[in-house]
């Protein structure tokens, strides 16, 4: 049987008592939020943290609000929230994609939006889907709070900017027009890591891609992120050489690994097969033409 290494509990009850746990603990303490990537971590002995803070009792921290131009979402906010949202699914499709291949009801139910994206695996869904919408992380700590773009949190396979005294606490991503998104990802079952992954942000002006930002997972691309192909795009004509061209590209600069979920050639075909399809559906949603209700 599994078992975690001794361990110490405290429960913060606020942001700031949880800094201060934090500052006190670090770098020997981890933050507990919904546990389902940390926990089984710990099972294995691959992470052993000497202090969990828990701070699922912080009020206020779990929110999906639209203010100011921006969607704003409270890092205790649990994926069935952001699939629950309304107004994540009217302006960010990406997000409804997304979090209906995530797991299980038993982890959306529970899992937290901010766990995600701190636990950095390779594999995880929401990285790459934010890393597209281009949005902005907040994080605080004992001088306050900062402002990390999605693409520069993650530096590397389980691991962020975050420093052992500070705290993710909200995601935001801006609201703007003529815009469309939309993720699909390949797995061997229903909610499985995934074999490779893409989502795909766009905003057109007329025919013209103004604005792209495309999202990898799963297949070894730096910041979860499609640069070389996203610098192709910009400016060329919403069409269907542009979104081939685009995934040749995006398939090109891609680094997978070969594993249990398939050989790195294998890879680098879906890679270049979801991002033409998600430059497809994407394109289609931000002219109001896509009617279907999930990307795959």
């Amino acid at each position: 049987m599994q078992v975690p290494a001794q361990v110490e509990y405290e429960r913060a009850s606020s942001v700031d008592h949880a800094l201060t746990l934090l500052a006190r603990y670090a770098p020997g303490a981890r933050i507990l939020a919904g546990g389902h990537s940390l926990i089984p971590m710990m099972k294995l002995r691959l992470a052993q943290p000497e202090v969990l803070i828990d701070i699922n009792r912080i009020t206020g921290l779990r929110y999906i609000e639209q203010t100011a131009g921006q969607l704003r979402i409270g890092a205790l906010a649990r994926h069935a929230d952001l699939l629950a949202s309304q107004a994540a699914g009217d302006h960010f499709a990406i997000l409804h994609d997304a979090e209906r291949v995530i797991a299980d009801p038993v982890v959306r139910n529970w899992g937290t939006i901010g766990g995600s994206l701190c636990q950095a695996d390779p594999s995880e869904d929401l990285s790459a889907a934010f890393a597209a919408l281009k949005g902005s992380m907040i994080i605080h700590g004992p001088d306050g709070s900062r402002e990390v773009s999605a693409r520069a949190f993650h530096t590397g396979p389980y691991e962020t900017v975050v420093g052992p005294a500070e705290m993710l606490t909200e995601i935001r991503l801006p609201i703007r027009p003529n815009c469309g998104s939309a993720y699909v990802k390949v797995a061997r079952r229903a909610g499985d890591w995934p074999i490779g992954a893409a989502g795909v942000a766009v905003r057109l002006e007329g025919d013209l891609i103004a604005d792209v930002g495309i999202g990898l997972t799963a297949v070894g691309a730096a910041h979860f992120v499609a640069a070389e192909a996203e610098a192709f795009l910009h400016g060329r004509v919403a069409g269907e050489e542009a979104f081939a061209g685009a995934g040749e590209i995006a398939a090109e600069h891609c680094n997978p690994a070969s594993d249990q979920r398939g050989p790195a050639d294998y890879k680098r075909h879906l890679v270049r097969e979801l991002t033409t399809r998600m430059l497809r559906v994407a394109v289609r949603r931000a002219r109001g033409l896509d009617l279907e209700t999930s990307a795959s």
